[in-house]
């Protein structure tokens, strides 16, 4: 077992409360990888990022998972709906809570 590196976290970073909500539409990563699986919180930490300051996926920081990762899980996700079903159901909830 590896130990997980602690990094200074970016302003794009989901918070632990928004995480928490957020979780349970990101898939869990697949079996099928040799390699020690990414965290998926990172994963989406790196598309904020992204999405956020604008720059590409190659110019992704050394401390964030890299570009071609965040991008096939970016991508990934939406092929399969994830965000979709995320902002739906976010969308139902805030309009709940409105009234």
């Amino acid at each position: 077992m590896s130990k997980q590196r602690v990094r200074k976290p970016y302003p794009s970073d989901v918070t632990d409360a928004q995480w928490e909500i957020l979780a349970s539409f990101i898939p869990e990563p697949g079996n099928w990888s040799p390699r020690e699986p990414i965290a998926r919180r990172e994963i989406v930490n790196g598309i904020l990022y992204l999405l956020r300051t604008g720059c590409s996926w190659r110019q992704m920081p050394h401390d964030l998972p890299n570009g071609k990762t965040v991008y096939h899980y970016f991508r990934r996700w939406k092929l399969d709906g994830t965000w979709e079903k995320a902002m739906t159901a976010l969308r139902k909830q805030v309009r709940t809570q409105r009234g």
